[in-house]
Parts: structure tokens; sequence; C-alpha cells
């Protein structure tokens, strides 16, 4: 299987309220040239795209291409359930979106702490493994967002999983919050594979300062900037599959020219990446990765309707090129969206967010700096 995975995640959007607002004749070029070059994997899950993706999965692939030409992952979102019951519930409610009998890889979703206790009061695992033995999981596993030790108590009481999602790239390999590398490591110690997510830190990686895409244009002019991060995370052992959230054809089109007969990075090429993450970490105020699960409205949303993602993107801007060249923009998204100013601290993006952000706090950091 080649290493490149297409995410369900970030598809392109149209006006059209119809699915979830997703362009399905885009969506659907895409993965037919995905297809095409002889890419498989496709990722997808309960609340991405509003409750849509599993949808577009089933619509788009399921229906048109052999069972046996892809590989397909959803996820269990646990957050909010009491009931075991909803276990099966859920789940055969995506088999049916999805069009299948059977998932490739399943996950238990965004598993820190707090998930994974709701999960043991379900017996999530020990479902999977009656799914497993029933042939409607193949693999089961869990995608993960929390501290190294957490991942270690899990796999310890666990060893049954057999594949975790990570968030991996190449400015979150060392982050004292995210923890790539030591989450890494224990998956490797324990023998399982991973499956790594935000290769490009949510398109952030793709738009990088000056100073550090210089780094990768003046050894490989050729190269677009998203390639070095995905390439980054491949070039790794005990790796499965590299996801890529892909918007539009263009970004596919530059991951299937370099993955699709894929060179790991050299010693110099390491040292161009080590180079430029020194340069671009001096810069982030805010890791935001615009996953979204803040706004998203199965999570339950944002009352005041605040663009949370989006306000963080312009305020790290900010801080790369200067206040005064964003405050336009920024009071031009308040045409659209909630004011920051009027967070009312209900706390629900921050129980949702995978990189556990401070948002009540950094919103008002956020409209202290656009205000004044």
């Amino acid at each position: 299987m080649k290493k490149l995975g297409f995410g369900l995640m970030r598809l392109p959007y149209t006006e059209d309220k119809t699915w979830g607002n997703i362009d399905l004749e885009k969506t659907r070029e895409m993965i037919d040239a995905y297809m095409a070059e002889g890419f498989t994997y496709f990722d997808t899950a309960w609340v991405y795209h509003g409750g849509f993706s599993e949808r577009v999965f089933g619509e788009l692939v399921a229906k048109r291409y052999p069972r046996e030409q892809f590989q397909v992952t959803s996820k269990m979102p646990l957050w909010n359930m009491k009931d075991p019951a909803e276990l099966q519930k859920t789940f055969d409610e995506q088999l049916k979106k999805c069009g299948v009998e059977y998932f490739d890889y399943y996950f238990l979703h965004a598993l820190n702490r707090d998930v994974f206790a709701t999960a043991e009061k379900l017996g999530a695992f020990e479902w999977m493994q009656k799914m497993k033995a029933e042939g409607k999981i193949k693999h089961p596993g869990f995608s993960f967002h929390d501290s190294a030790d957490a991942l270690e108590m899990m796999l310890s009481k666990h060893p049954e999983v057999e594949l975790v999602q990570l968030q991996i790239n190449y400015i979150d390999w060392e982050s004292d919050n995210v923890q790539s590398r030591k989450c890494y490591e224990i998956c490797k110690r324990y023998g399982i594979p991973v499956s790594i997510m935000e290769p490009i830190k949510g398109g952030s990686l793709a738009n990088i300062m000056p100073d550090a895409k210089k780094k990768f244009t003046d050894y490989n002019p050729d190269a677009s900037v998203a390639s070095w991060a995905v390439r980054y995370c491949a070039s790794m052992d005990n790796i499965l599959v590299v996801l890529s959230g892909m918007s539009n054809m263009e970004q596919l089109k530059d991951n299937m020219s370099y993955m699709k007969d894929f060179v790991p990075l050299n010693a110099e090429e390491q040292e161009c990446v080590k180079k430029a993450t020194e340069l671009i970490k001096s810069t982030i105020a805010i890791p935001c990765t615009a996953c979204r699960y803040c706004v998203d409205e199965t999570n339950g949303g944002c009352p005041m309707k605040i663009n949370i993602p989006r306000m963080f993107e312009l305020y790290n801007e900010s801080k790369r090129y200067g206040i005064a060249s964003f405050k336009w923009h920024y009071n031009e998204e308040l045409k659209k969206t909630g004011n920051p100013a009027e967070c009312v601290e209900c706390g629900n993006c921050q129980g949702h967010c995978p990189q556990g952000l401070k948002i009540i706090d950094l919103l008002k950091e956020v409209s202290s700096a656009f205000s004044s």
C-alpha cells in the first residue's frame, strides 16, 4: 500500500447546502485521480464535515470501486456516549453511510485520558474485538491526543490494539504539548504501526515564513514546501500511512508527484528540515491545526459563533508579518462571525481541542491584540 492516505476532513466546498456544502464534483475528480495513480487508503470519521464525510465516501468511493481496490478507516465518537448500546448503533450507521460491510481499520476517536475512561466504561475495546471476530473490523485501534504517559497506559492495558493514529510533523516532533516523538517511540516499542495525521499541521507547514522556506528552496527549488513536511513523516519506519486532508486538485497532484514512488529524506534534507523548524518555531504564537473540532456543530459548536480557527490563523499571521497588515482582515471576519471579545467562557471548545489549547484565554489575547 502506498503511504499517502486521503484524509476526508478538508474536502472542497461549494455554496450548495446539499451534502454539507461539500463540492461532490471536485471531490469525485480528486478521488478518481488518486485511485488512478494506485493510491488506496481513505480516512473518515463520524464528525468530519458535520457528519457528511462518511456519506461522501460511500457515494464516491464505495459505490464506484470494487471493495478490494481500497482501504477505509472510520472512527467511533465516544465523547457524549452513556450507553454501551450506542456503540453498535453508531457503528451500524457508519457501515451504512460508508457503503461497506467492514472497515479495514477502525479507531476509537481522539482518545485522551477522559475519553479513554469513557471507552473503558462502555467496554469499547472489547466491543471492537467482537466486531473483529465478526469480520466487520479488520484492524482495531485508536487515534490519540494526549501525553506519552497516557499512551503508554492505554497500550499496556490494551495490547490487542493493531494501529495508532498520531499527530506527527516536524514542528510537533519535540513539542512538550503534543509529544510526537515520545508517542511514536512508545508505539515502536510496543510493535504497533502508526498512521500519521496532521503532517502539514492543518496546512500551516505549506505556508511558512520566507526565511524558513528559503532553506527548502535553496536545496531543491522544484519541491513544494508541503512536500518536505509529508516526506519528513513518511521517511520514518513503522509508518503505515501519512494522511493528507487535501482540499483541491493542485494539492492532490503535488502530494502524488513525490509519494507515488516515494524516496525518504536524505541526511542533507533532514538538516534542512531541522533548520527550518528552528525558524518557524520562533514565530508560532498559537499551535492551532484548524481541525475545527472546537466549532463543529456535532460537538455542540460555539454558542457565540466565533470562528476560532480563523481568529487564531489571523493572530499567527500578525505575529509573523505585523499586526497592521491583518487588522483589516480581522475586522472583515467580524462581519461574518462572532467576536472573540464576546466569548461566554462556556469551555465547550476547550473540551474538544485535540491540542489542549486554553482557547478561552487565547481568544482574550487575540481580541486585545486586534483592538489595541
